[in-house]
């Protein structure tokens, strides 16, 4: 049978690709690092690790070892959590990925408020793409997931979380600066910077962009970033005008960099979801988060979206 503490000390090596860091984390001398990895090694009848001048370097076998680690590390910490929180108090770690921007502004306070209620229960928010949220979430790195699209994987159930609003920003001094709308095909004339590819955002927009006839080969994108508010700084140093959630231009907004424009005709909303495995061992902190988001003592943060 593996030795759990051997399975943790092989995947903090592999994370950091040093023993000596390994050890450090553990609170393990180097040498007893070493010796565990080695033991392991003989067990499973591979290397894991090659060591050289230039440091330590993971082998196949190693990489193949890493997601099966994690794995194991986290359903047995579940175990432990699921076990403790037969308990009065509600105990554990709540793993959150969350793969969209207007996310980012909300969970945070969702989960930091939701601590102050349970003390017994830490929360860790990973951040991943669009295309992981559902991986992490089947892979059990991730005990509930959040994203921008309609879910299509039977095996993960959602609810709503909350609708976020997305709007055309352009710099203080642009000539559309003193106005509050525009006619749709008057984007056709300006320099955008797109979301990329698997953004919810920039779905919306082309979706909405289409019922005037207007595709993304007919917008004159110069430049495509994947983080809001590397655009929001770009769009306010006058590069051009781009759409984003409202929730990523409340600061510049308030200090006068950007201005917000609505397009005539257009329906810039959009829900955001959270995700879990329908089938799965009991985990109260997941199942209490659940039902927490919409207590309606959370209405301030949702309403933030608005």
């Amino acid at each position: 049978m593996l030795d759990l503490q051997r399975i943790e000390i092989f995947l903090c090596a592999a994370e950091n690709l040093s023993l000596s860091e390994a050890a450090k984390q553990l609170h393990l001398s180097q040498p007893t690092v070493t010796h565990h990895i080695q033991t392991l090694e003989k067990e499973l009848g591979v290397t894991l690790f090659e060591r050289s001048n230039m440091g330590l370097n993971i082998t196949e076998a190693g990489r193949l070892l890493l997601p099966w680690a994690r794995r194991l590390l986290h359903d047995t910490n579940d175990l432990k959590e699921m076990m403790a929180s037969l308990q009065d108090d509600i105990v554990g770690e709540l793993r959150i990925a969350c793969s969209t921007t207007a996310g980012k502004y909300i969970l945070p306070q969702m989960a930091a408020r939701f601590c102050d209620r349970y003390k017994g229960i830490k929360v860790r928010i990973l951040a991943c793409g669009p295309e992981h949220a559902a991986l992490k979430l089947l892979d059990g790195e991730a005990h509930i997931g959040v994203i921008s699209t309609e879910n299509a994987d039977p095996s993960l159930e959602a609810q709503e979380f909350f609708r976020d609003t997305i709007t055309l920003i352009v710099p203080a001094n642009h000539r559309w600066a003193a106005r509050k709308t525009i006619a749709p095909e008057e984007i056709l004339e300006e320099k955008i910077i797109m979301r990329e590819e698997t953004s919810g955002t920039r779905k919306v927009v082309l979706t909405e962009l289409a019922k005037y006839d207007i595709s993304l080969d007919d917008l004159n994108v110069f430049l495509e970033l994947g983080n809001a508010e590397a655009i929001v700084r770009t769009v306010a140093a006058g590069y051009g005008v781009s759409f984003v959630s409202t929730l990523a231009t409340a600061c510049p907004l308030e200090r006068g960099n950007v201005f917000d424009i609505m397009i005539d005709g257009l329906t810039l909303r959009r829900k955001i979801f959270m995700v879990r495995k329908r089938i799965s061992a009991p985990h109260r902190p997941r199942d209490v988060f659940w039902s927490f988001i919409h207590d309606p003592a959370n209405a301030d943060i949702l309403r933030q979206a608005g």
